[in-house]
């Protein structure tokens, strides 16, 4: 069975981190559609493995939480007459939380906008944090009972709610977005400091997966046609934004501003990740069932 070289792993990962289609990778490296997906893939379960053992006990002060939307195969609006249109296909949301001092992305799930996916996202945060935690969300309502199960008392928790209007630029096309005309802070739970209610860090990292992530850019063709696949690609562009890229605000990697890691990653680090869960697999298998895998492919 061929295997590519760590360094050509290395350059197609690279290139997805950095905002490229699949498309576009294999025109690049010259590596089938099929060889970049499945090392998406690989590196997406390694990623998220590494991440959901290793992002733990993070002592966060003030914390940031949005959603981000993007779809699956089709728009929600067009599923119903979309051919062979799996279960999952329409709307995806990718829930974030950052850390508002290091800019760490602490927890992150993908999935629906309710009250269960908000449950589990929230669970989730509360078990990576070491310290309690000024946590300050946008104005969906599913926040409300997923920060309560989760924190109860022990929490400074604000909603910032915005209010919108028309906006006068609107007239000039269908896709100019509302006009913000104020917004409202809303404490929720304990003694949230005023003057950090805020959602700027968790907004602006979404500029940032949009950029870095070409499934996620919107007014193109670019788009996921499998939610897993999906997942993978957000679980590979946090460990990316994490622990590889410079965060030009701290000046060094997120990860190293929390005191998740000691030292800046390359992708090589990621790709090393990769092959350590392969060396797993093989072990597991064993060397006939090994040999009878590459028989059949």
């Amino acid at each position: 069975m061929h295997k590519l070289p760590s360094q050509e792993r290395a350059r197609i990962l690279h290139l997805l981190c950095e905002g490229n289609s699949i498309r576009a990778v294999t025109r690049l490296t010259g590596a089938s559609k099929n060889t970049v997906t499945k090392l998406l893939i690989d590196a997406g379960k390694a990623c998220e493995a590494y991440h959901d053992a290793h992002v733990r006990n993070v002592a966060v002060k003030r914390c940031q939480v949005d959603e981000i939307w993007s779809f699956t195969y089709a728009k929600q609006k067009n599923v119903a007459k979309a051919k062979a249109a799996p279960a999952e296909a329409g709307d995806t949301w990718t829930w974030t939380a950052i850390d508002a001092d290091s800019k760490l992305i602490v927890s992150y799930l993908v999935g629906g906008r309710d009250s269960e996916y908000a449950k589990a996202f929230v669970d989730d945060l509360a078990g990576r944090l070491a310290t309690r935690v000024e946590l300050t969300s946008d104005g969906h309502k599913a926040y409300l009972e997923a920060v309560e199960g989760a924190f109860g008392a022990d929490i400074d928790y604000a909603m910032l709610v915005k209010l919108y209007g028309a906006s006068p630029e609107s007239a000039k096309g269908r896709y100019s977005p509302a006009e913000c005309t104020g917004i409202r802070k809303r404490r929720i739970e304990g003694d949230p400091d005023p003057k950090h209610v805020s959602t700027s860090y968790a907004e602006r990292n979404n500029l940032t997966m949009r950029m870095h992530m070409r499934r996620f850019t919107r007014l193109t063709n670019a788009f996921s046609r499998k939610v897993e696949n999906h997942a993978y690609a957000v679980a590979l562009h946090m460990m990316y934004y994490n622990f590889v890229r410079l965060h030009s605000k701290v000046r060094m990697s997120p990860a190293m501003a929390a005191g998740v890691s000691d030292r800046l990653w390359e992708i090589d680090d990621i790709v090393a990740l990769v092959e350590a869960e392969e060396a797993k697999q093989v072990t597991k298998r064993g060397p006939y069932k090994k040999h009878q895998a590459e028989i059949s492919k």
